[in-house]
């Protein structure tokens, strides 16, 4: 392991707000993005030798990335994009891989839509933005505080949002997706945004106990990102065209990650904070 990251799950599950969904065995190794070099590979893994530079998001019960070493699946892993560091890489693949998925896989989003992801300046919000770009959104808006405008429309937004004088709904409408990475009434809120049909993608939270999303017509689906190498290699591609720029906001040695969880959970990091295991 030569790079980690820090995650909103990690301070979840240290924390132990998941503990009846995701019981942990301890002693729990925590850590759930990683950037290095291959030291062994398998007797039937093809396609990866030792030396390669490598990233991955591993499997939730496979992480532990904030160590020495660390096993990971062959299918879970890429080759790290030659024109970012490690530390960079490390950056990508849970937030990555949760903006892809949600883009992608459950919002189908098409070409000409209008998307408004919550929290642009957030790991997932920031990845969300420039994803949706490429993938030749119409429109994209996103929430942020007034002084960070300029920095989410060089990620390729259109319309910011200062959430703290604005109310997003008044701002814009009919819309086709919403990216919700904070939950609650901010979901709720989301839901009257939206056209008829219109989806609603959360990556927090719980269900729609109360069926807000069938009152307003429109749907909703909560959804965990999986693992996914191939996945990565496409992400790879981007970040090597400039579509897809790692977003750090500050780097922390391996003994200092406690400080790090701690400065997460202040919520004031622009961007992912990096956990240096080894130099590069």
């Amino acid at each position: 392991v030569v790079s980690a990251s820090v995650n909103p799950i990690d301070n979840i599950l240290r924390m132990g707000w998941l503990r009846q969904m995701i019981p942990l065995q301890f002693p729990y190794r925590m850590g759930n993005d990683v950037s290095g070099v291959v030291e062994e590979v398998g007797s039937e893994v093809t396609g990866f030798s030792k030396g390669d530079a490598v990233y991955a998001r591993p499997n939730p019960m496979q992480s532990g990335t904030f160590a020495d070493f660390v096993s990971v699946k062959a299918e879970d892993v890429a080759k790290k994009p030659p024109s970012i560091t490690h530390g960079e890489a490390a950056s990508i693949p849970l937030v990555g891989l949760t903006a892809y998925q949600a883009l992608t896989e459950h919002a189908g989003l098409k070409a000409g839509q209008k998307v408004l992801i919550h929290a642009g300046t957030g790991g997932v919000g920031s990845a969300a933005i420039q994803i949706a770009k490429h993938l030749g959104a119409g429109e994209i808006a996103t929430t942020c505080s007034g002084v960070n405008t300029d920095r989410v429309k060089a990620l390729g937004a259109d319309v910011a949002i200062d959430y703290r004088t604005q109310k997003f709904e008044d701002v814009v409408s009919e819309y086709d997706v919403v990216i919700d990475t904070i939950g609650g009434e901010t979901r709720e809120r989301s839901f009257g945004v939206l056209k008829k049909g219109g989806i609603v993608v959360s990556v927090t939270g719980d269900q729609d106990p109360e069926g807000h999303a069938a009152k307003a017509g429109v749907r909703f689906v909560i959804f965990f990102m999986h693992a996914s190498g191939s996945q990565l290699e496409t992400l790879g591609d981007m970040i090597e065209t400039g579509t897809l720029k790692p977003t750090v906001d500050s780097t922390y040695p391996l003994g200092e990650v406690r400080a790090a969880l701690e400065y997460s959970m202040t919520k004031h990091a622009q961007g992912k904070i990096v956990i240096e295991v080894a130099a590069e």
